[in-house]
């Protein structure tokens, strides 16, 4: 897949005012936040990095910055309910849940990971990583910047600016992605973790089951057997193991099956360095990971 240029600073002017303090609770909302910010101020983030969004407790340091803050970006209480507990105690001028923006294209649980795993989840809830379509990024960057303006309108215009760049880039990438992924072989993958659901949507993948549930729970030994039935099947061509997460599991269920261990897969940028670019990184990582894995494919 050629590199494709993250145009997010490049039209960012001189600050004409105090730029808003901005703190964001994940990479990838940071990322969004840090395009549209560009060269006016960088958004703080309140995750560790490597650390698992799912369970996360803010160090004193971290409520620091979070009281401070003039403006939270983040996910929502589908997917770090620790942040809206802390943001009871915190008094941010605004408050933008990115789930909750209009547009927004939101999916249930599927229950792709097995009928007694998806037992975990509560039925008909919200699957909160909607960041991995990029047609939800690009609603998000305009209810970024629209937030910015809110509270630094004498800066409106590099924020728009910079949204506007960010759409492109991600929507070129997002065309590359979809010929990228219609050349490879239509076959089911199995995933680490029940995160892929969004990119799978997008992009016509067939999920035949995940490891864990949404929430990076350990499954439990029944479900691991229904995977482990379904490798041995044939029902999947490639298992995917996910960064930051011990891949022992993945390699033990796919030993002597007819399924292929591909690369890490890194949903939620875990691994890599946080800032602009990580947002891009991430989405051509998971297409590029994906692809490699089902064009190697017996």
């Amino acid at each position: 897949m050629r590199a494709l240029p993250f145009l997010v600073a490049l039209l960012a002017q001189p600050a004409l005012a105090d730029v808003p303090r901005v703190v964001a609770d994940t990479p990838l909302v940071q990322s969004l936040a840090a395009a549209v910010m560009g060269d006016l101020g960088a958004p703080g983030l309140l995750l560790d990095p490597g650390a698992d969004a799912h369970d996360f407790q803010l160090r004193p340091s971290q409520r620091a910055a979070l009281g401070d803050a003039e403006i939270v970006f983040w996910v929502g209480p589908e997917f770090t309910p620790w942040l809206e507990r802390a943001l009871q105690a915190a008094t941010p001028d605004q408050t933008v849940a990115l789930l909750a923006v209009a547009g927004t294209r939101l999916r249930e649980w599927d229950g792709t990971e097995g009928d007694s795993h998806a037992d975990s989840h509560d039925h008909g809830a919200i699957d909160p990583h909607a960041w991995l379509d990029p047609d939800n990024a690009v609603v998000w960057l305009d209810a970024i910047a629209e937030a910015l303006t809110r509270q630094d309108g004498a800066n409106s215009g590099a924020y728009l600016a910079n949204a506007a760049a960010a759409k492109v880039a991600i929507q070129g990438l997002a065309a590359e992605i979809a010929a990228e992924l219609d050349g490879a072989p239509r076959a089911p993958i199995v995933v680490a973790h029940d995160a892929l659901g969004y990119f799978a949507d997008r992009f016509g993948l067939i999920i035949a089951a995940s490891v864990a549930t949404g929430d990076a729970a350990a499954p439990g030994a029944g479900h691991l057997s229904e995977v482990r039935a379904r490798l041995q099947a044939g029902e999947a061509a490639c298992v995917f193991p996910e960064a930051g997460t011990d891949p022992k599991t993945i390699e033990t269920l796919a030993q002597g099956t007819p399924a292929r261990i591909g690369g890490a897969l890194d949903p939620e940028g875990r691994a890599m360095e946080p800032g602009p670019e990580l947002y891009v990184q991430v989405l051509r990582h998971t297409a590029e990971t994906i692809r490699d894995c089902l064009n190697a494919a017996p």
